[in-house]
């Protein structure tokens, strides 16, 4: 399989490119930034310049390829939520996505599949009510941004070609994403859940984010909307404790959420650090997909030093 990955230096995309050039397919990374040419060590991954806005500058790599990965997007967690922020998010995202949907139209050998990354932010703060595939979009900043990433998607479906919008949960890694912030006041031994810990957490090991995205390009079945999150959702205050026990801390300092709206503003505070889905991989685990870390005490463990 000759697989394009928009976002390909990204902490998901990294990960993704590695995997899939092990098991022996042909890895084009479009990149931002960079040099091009072919990865030092390994000649199956190679960069080409982009500016995520346009279709112009990969045309010969898309007419050779059989499916498209889209994991484009500024980091929301990257700074506070003022207009241009918030601007960069949306635009990123939305403008990468019609730019391949765009490409796409103009190849003349189209891909099989596009799988187009996207958030379980579309469900936004849910309370405990038990979310799957089928559930409604909430209301705020970002599940109206996962709601315009995923209609700019859609129309690549008219061109013949299969789409996947996977909606992916709060990432564990080791050296990027969530947890190693997370980790450093426990460290200190000033660990503990944002807020009341009461807000759900919908969590998934890298591996299996990688796993799954892996099984959705190679099964030409399966098509639509899936959640990629772990089985086994927990509270804040439950991954936190689950945190300080494997890394030999307390975990019973909570940061008040007025001092989180302070700093973070109330609108970023409240829909992430304050807020939460408990998300269900339905669609995923009926079709077959077996995850190699559905409880977060044993995602912990594999990923902590």
């Amino acid at each position: 399989m000759r697989v394009i990955v928009a976002g390909g230096t990204g902490f998901i995309g990294k990960a993704l490119c590695r995997s899939l050039a092990g098991a022996g397919m042909d890895v084009t990374v479009l990149s931002r930034g960079g040099p091009e040419g072919r990865a030092a060590g390994d000649d199956r991954v190679r960069t080409v310049r982009w500016d995520a806005r346009t279709p112009e500058g990969w045309e010969e790599s898309l007419e050779r390829a059989d499916a498209v990965v889209n994991l484009v997007g500024e980091n929301i967690g990257g700074g506070r939520w003022n207009r241009e922020h918030k601007e960069r998010i949306l635009a990123s995202r939305v403008q990468a996505a019609r730019a391949i949907v765009r490409a796409i139209t103009q190849a003349q050998n189209k891909p099989k599949v596009m799988i187009q990354g996207s958030a379980v932010g579309y469900y936004g703060d849910r309370g405990d009510e038990c979310l799957d595939e089928t559930s409604d979009s909430g209301s705020g900043f970002l599940p109206g941004v996962v709601r315009q990433v995923e209609e700019a998607a859609e129309e690549v479906r008219s061109l013949g070609v299969r789409l996947v919008l996977a909606r992916t949960g709060v990432v564990l890694g080791r050296h990027a994403g969530m947890l190693p912030r997370l980790m450093r006041p426990f460290r200190f031994f000033v660990g503990g859940p944002p807020g009341s810990g009461k807000q759900w957490v919908s969590w998934v090991h890298i591996d299996d984010e990688v796993g799954a995205l892996r099984f959705l390009l190679e099964r030409a079945d399966l098509s639509g909307l899936f959640n990629l999150t772990a089985p086994g959702a927990v509270r804040m205050g439950e991954f936190c404790r689950a945190l300080g026990e494997i890394m030999g801390r307390p975990s019973r300092l909570r940061t008040p959420a007025f001092l989180l709206r302070l700093l973070f503003g109330r609108e970023m505070a409240d829909e992430i650090l304050l807020g939460g889905a408990r998300v269900e991989p339905k669609r995923l685990v009926d079709a077959g997909y077996s995850f190699a870390f559905p409880q977060v005490g044993d995602a912990l463990r594999n990923l902590l030093p």
